[in-house]
């Protein structure tokens, strides 16, 4: 159940799995090449798992800030984020640009080489330990697992802004509002009747489609002055809505002449309509 001990068995399965892969000729056998290939990330990710686990216990309170993840893509938030950082850094050292500019991985070589041999600083010190007392963390493991922490991080914010654009500030603030604008929906669709705890509780796929067509009448009507604001332009507000600029002004134009019972009609329609 020790963390060295998990560590100590998920290195060795790398550096099997890398002899394996050293020892082939991928082009007589490419399949074997693909599937060792494949056992290869594998394997990495489950000793990137462990380790991070390891620093949550060993180095909890000093470990590199990851605020940086709020400004990258959703898309790019997956589970094995950490294990392609990992693979970037190796193609990058080995002269490789799968993803980024030559330019951009030019810069990022010294980067990429600093991670790697910081990584095998760590496995070679965590080996030891685990050989010799794997029940604890003294302070040089502790000074490596900063370091190699730190340099990940850097490294991964560096690489991510290579590939795309990271959001703003700016941005994130605009997100911000609009999930306070989103919460203040569901309040008043609450206090007025259109929706129920119980459908909220019970995760009601309609409300997917409900929520947000409620929002967009709260935003240009409710909460004039918030993320939907018309009176900034296109280029002031979240890139979520900015290209429907245009037909928000339409929508909101025709919301304006509707009585409180007609938009009160609207909306309760707008809670069952596909």
């Amino acid at each position: 159940p020790r963390l060295l001990s998990q560590f100590f068995f998920a290195d060795e399965r790398v550096t099997r799995v890398v002899a394996e892969i050293n020892g082939l000729d991928a082009e007589l056998d490419p399949q074997q090449y693909l599937v060792l290939l494949n056992q290869l990330h594998l394997s990495q990710a489950r000793l990137l798992a462990v380790l991070e686990r390891i620093m949550e216990e060993c180095i909890p309170t000093q470990r590199h800030s990851r605020d940086y993840l709020v400004k990258f893509p959703e898309e790019l938030l997956v589970e094995n984020l950490g294990n392609h950082m990992l693979f970037a850094a190796e193609c990058l050292l080995a002269g490789t640009f799968l993803e980024v500019e030559e330019a951009d991985g030019a810069q990022l070589r010294p980067q990429a080489r600093n991670l790697l041999c910081s990584l095998e600083l760590v496995r070679t010190v965590l080996r030891e330990q685990s050989l010799s007392q794997p029940g604890s963390y003294p302070e040089p493991v502790q000074a490596v697992l900063i370091q190699f922490d730190r340099l990940f991080a850097e490294f991964e914010l560096s690489y991510v802004s290579s590939l795309v654009v990271v959001k703003s500030p700016e941005e994130i603030y605009r997100q911000q509002e609009i999930i306070v604008l989103f919460c203040e929906t569901v309040e008043r669709a609450l206090r007025l009747g259109y929706l129920t705890q119980e459908m909220i509780d019970g995760y009601e796929p309609l409300l997917m489609f409900t929520i947000p067509r409620l929002a967009i009448i709260s935003g240009l009507l409710i909460y004039p002055e918030g993320p939907l604001s018309l009176e900034q332009s296109p280029e002031q507000m979240s890139r979520v809505f900015s290209p429907f600029y245009n037909l928000l002004k339409k929508i909101r134009d025709l919301l304006q002449v509707l009585s409180a019972e007609e938009l009160c009609l609207l909306e309760r329609s707008l809670c069952t309509a596909e």
